[in-house]
């Protein structure tokens, strides 16, 4: 059998609870998840899943400032479906 060793580490309660309902529903606890995500980890090579911040690129930020400013103008005339439908294929 091999030899563990343990590792104590800071949790939010609230987070805490949750990963172990959660976990619970699926039949293990809270340090059998743990040690799953670790051997995945050690597997892959990294984090076995995405883990990167959620900044939109510069075309969509200017489509996304454009549509606050669309919002907000009286003067803008809306489109119809038809008119957007032809500027989508142009």
């Amino acid at each position: 059998m091999a030899v563990s060793s343990s590792y104590t580490h800071r949790i939010d309660p609230a987070l805490r609870a949750q990963s172990e309902a959660l976990f619970g529903e699926l039949g293990m606890s809270l340090g059998t998840a743990i040690n799953v995500f670790l051997k995945k980890a050690v597997r892959v090579g990294g984090f076995p899943f995405d883990v990167n911040l959620e900044i939109p690129n510069r075309d969509t930020l200017e489509s996304m400032l454009e549509a606050e400013k669309i919002a907000v103008d009286q003067n803008i005339k809306a489109l119809s479906v038809e008119d957007a439908l032809a500027e989508l294929k142009k």
